[in-house]
Parts: structure tokens; C-alpha cells; sequence
């Protein structure tokens, strides 16, 4: 299916025309993003935690620390996820303090958490995991060691829920405000890289890595 049938958990309620369920565009806010938040509960508690993922498919992955309480809660298998990105565009300046806002691109997402038991799929997870990030530097590093991948727990969800919202264009204030002499307008955000700093034990004469010049735009 092209498209994520919306549901009672998924379906956009609030400015409806703002939705996306195509996964075209979910599936382009999540692989923009670098940071999810993964909510879940322990114990009637409400928890929700960010952390670095990757897609492939309609699988969505993460990854950590085999002793932390996240992983290790989820990592049980069966439990209920639901996952979320924001990307900020802009801040949007109205003529009313109603009608400030920000321009925004958001996916929510709904599943449930599996661990990857194998230690070739999870070599496979995490390769995947620095190549999204650093396109072929894989090959440059050194290979886990056992004990490394011992000490990392990678989880899955196959996404079974989704929907974006967008907020794009100016503010959306009443013709009769047009004429206040106060300013409105969109003052564009982006995520930007600086120059690279090098490790102070770096050795003399290693340059930053081409993968560097090959990040995808934010």
C-alpha cells in the first residue's frame, strides 16, 4: 500500500488539512531527521526517550546500551511503541498572538518493539545505522569486536501506524488585521554544519572524511 489507512490513534484531528498519511511523506520526515523520541510505559509510567534511528523499509530501528532501561523493557518483545520526529522550519510571526505559530514537519508513528537477536543481522543494523549517517565510512573503521556488540542492544518496529502534519507558508491572519503596522512574516530555520574540529589525539596529516561532503541536505 502507497498510503497508511488513518486511525483512532493516527488520524489527524486538528487542522486536518495539514495531514499526510502518503508513506512518500512520512517516510521523507523520518529519514530527514536524526533524532526520534520512543514513547512507552514501565509499570504505568509514562516514559519517552530520544535517541538516534534509521529506516529501512517499513521497519524503523534504534539502538544502546544493553543495560539501559529502555532497551532492556523493550527489547522483551511485544511492547507497545509509538515514535515521533519533528523537523522546525520556521517561526511564524503573526499579527495577533493567536495566530503566532511555527512552521513544522512531524511524524508519529505506532508499532511494536523487537529485538534484533542475531549477531549478523545486528553487524547488518548497525552498518546501516553509520552509513545513514556517514555515507561509506563503514569501510574505514574498525570492526566491532564481540564484546562490543555484546554490550549494544539493536530493537526494530515495523511500522503499522503512521501520519505526518505540516505547517508550511505565512501567518494566517484575518483580512482585517492585514492593515496593523506590526510585522508578520516566517523567519526560516535550517540545521546547519560547521567546520569539523578534530580529535586533539588525532594524528598529523588525516584529513575529515569525504562522507562528510556527502551528508544528505536537512
Amino acid at each position: 500500500m502507497d498510503a497508511f489507512t488513518p486511525t483512532a490513534r493516527t488520524r489527524v484531528r486538528r487542522h486536518p488539512e495539514r495531514a499526510r498519511y502518503d508513506r512518500e511523506a512520512v517516510y521523507a520526515i523520518l529519514d530527514a531527521a536524526m533524532v526520534c523520541h520512543v514513547g512507552y510505559v514501565i509499570d504505568g509510567q509514562p516514559y519517552v526517550t530520544p535517541t538516534a534511528h534509521w529506516r529501512e523499509g517499513d521497519r524503523v530501528y534504534w539502538h544502546g546500551s544493553s543495560a539501559s532501561r529502555m532497551l532492556r523493557h523493550l527489547g522483551g518483545g511485544g511492547v507497545p511503541v509509538s515514535l515521533t520526529v519533528t523537523l522546525l522550519d520556521g517561526l511564524v510571526l503573526a499579527r495577533t498572538g493567536f495566530n503566532h505559530s511555527l512552521n513544522y514537519r512531524s511524524a508519529m508513528l505506532f508499532g511494536t518493539a523487537e529485538r534484533v537477536e542475531a549477531e549478523a543481522a545486528k553487524l547488518v543494523s548497525l552498518r546501516a545505522f553509520v552509513e545513514r549517517f556517514y555515507p561509506g565510512r563503514w569501510d574505514e573503521l574498525r570492526p566491532p569486536t564481540r564484546q562490543e556488540l555484546k554490550a549494544t542492544t539493536v530493537l526494530h518496529m515495523e511500522i503499522a501506524e503512521a501520519s505526518a502534519k505540516v505547517r508550511s507558508g505565512p501567518p494566517k491572519d484575518s483580512p482585517e488585521d492585514f492593515g496593523r503596522p506590526c510585522w508578520a512574516g516566517v523567519v526560516p530555520l535550517a540545521l546547519a554544519m560547521g567546520p569539523p574540529i578534530p580529535d586533539p589525539n588525532l594524528a598529523a596529516g588525516i584529513a575529515p572524511p569525504a562522507c562528510l561532503a556527502r551528508l544528505p541536505g536537512l
